[in-house]
């Protein structure tokens, strides 16, 4: 099995000889004002508990976005939803509104979450809580990276939500025995087109065969090619699609290529960058985790507030620094793609892509990173 996923890694990079750069160029100057979306709804018109909706407006929601206003209603309606839409427009708050008021109504019903990544499964989590505050809905984490023990304690508890990464959850349900997915309703892949990238697909489908034929399956991701479409005909049944995915990236990200002729002079540009005025918050993300690393230490040798989160961190040192980076205590943050799916990063001022993304999907993940909530951001792609 590792083998097959470090060939998968390895197929996903080789992708990179047939990535054009110039797309990025031709991005950056086709831009099309969109009309402005009018919501349906509102957080407070929804059929959902009273609580819930104060939890929401305390986040800060006030409007619905696309994806929330129009999947909420059908997912209240337990129907099975095909969820198409760009990255930071809200899809976890999409599923998860709904998802809480269904087990508001039956204290019995039990979700699984299946998450690509565990930044993206601790962001699912904490997101969950706020949401849940006062409402006594409990949930479990089951990621890799830290202890089991912990987390089979929590599933000991009964909760009504497990999120968790595809190889920790099986892990859970063959080698602990702590998870039986015999008594879970509802099923959600979120961030489906990442988890089939990186060779999840058969953990994903072993997981799918253990949960019941009789179930509400949420399926969203941002792309869909012949791999999604083989995924969602074993998981959904009768699906509605959503589709709000209006274009690749935002007007409000401006974006440019830094062209170098020199590697040995790469990073003196890239310090060049980063001293400049306005470059507040950076995010850059390079292709492998040894290369991140020792970026990381020269910028730090070079009096710049950085840290690095990759493979090789332990989950406690990939939070601290992600929490520093999101209190503003470190300006620059590097990472590997592991960052680059559906962390929720408030003023990133600058995206830096170190190293060319392996695809074009990727190069738009990374970047939307930048620009969040209607503000504005910039994306610089580096290019020899």
């Amino acid at each position: 099995m590792y083998r097959q996923r470090r060939n998968n890694r390895n197929n996903h990079f080789r992708r990179i000889k047939s990535f054009n750069p110039s797309s990025l160029v031709r991005n950056v100057v086709q831009t099309v004002k969109e009309e402005t979306y009018v919501a349906t709804h509102s957080f407070a018109s929804f059929k959902i508990n009273d609580q819930l909706k104060r939890n929401i407006s305390e986040k800060g929601y006030s409007t619905p976005t696309p994806i929330q206003d129009q999947t909420i209603p059908l997912i209240l309606e337990y129907k099975d939803i095909i969820g198409i839409a760009n990255t930071g427009t809200g899809k976890t708050a999409a599923f998860l509104i709904p998802l809480i008021e269904a087990v508001l109504q039956n204290r019995a019903k039990k979700v699984l979450i299946l998450a690509p990544t565990r930044e993206l499964a601790l962001q699912i989590g904490d997101e969950l809580k706020a949401f849940t505050r006062g409402l006594g809905v409990y949930s479990a984490l089951c990621i890799g990276g830290v202890n089991p023990r912990a987390q089979i304690y929590d599933l000991r508890r009964n909760p009504n939500f497990v999120i968790g990464t595809p190889g920790r959850l099986k892990d859970h349900i063959n080698k602990h025995r702590s998870l039986n997915l015999a008594q879970f309703e509802i099923v959600v892949l979120d961030e489906a087109d990442h988890m089939v990238d990186v060779g999840f697909i058969d953990d994903i489908k072993f997981i799918i065969s253990r949960i019941p034929k009789q179930r509400q399956s949420l399926f969203f991701s941002a792309t869909i090619g012949d791999k999604e479409k083989e995924l969602i005909r074993a998981f959904v049944h009768n699906p509605i699609t959503v589709s709000v995915k209006k274009k690749d990236t935002l007007e409000n990200i401006q974006q440019e290529v830094i062209r170098t002729a020199d590697k040995a002079r790469k990073v003196d540009q890239l310090h060049e960058l980063l001293i400049q005025k306005n470059f507040d918050k950076v995010l850059i993300f390079g292709r492998t985790k040894w290369g991140v690393q020792r970026l990381s230490e020269e910028l730090v040798k070079r009096g710049f507030s950085a840290g690095a989160i990759h493979g090789n961190r332990t989950q406690s040192q990939r939070q601290r620094i992600l929490g520093q980076f999101k209190r503003d205590e470190i300006q620059i943050l590097l990472a590997t793609d592991v960052a680059s799916r559906g962390l929720d990063i408030d003023d990133v001022s600058h995206v830096i892509n170190y190293d060319m993304p392996a695809t074009y999907e990727d190069y738009i993940h990374r970047i939307g990173r930048t620009g969040r909530a209607h503000k504005s951001g910039t994306a610089l792609t580096f290019i020899e």
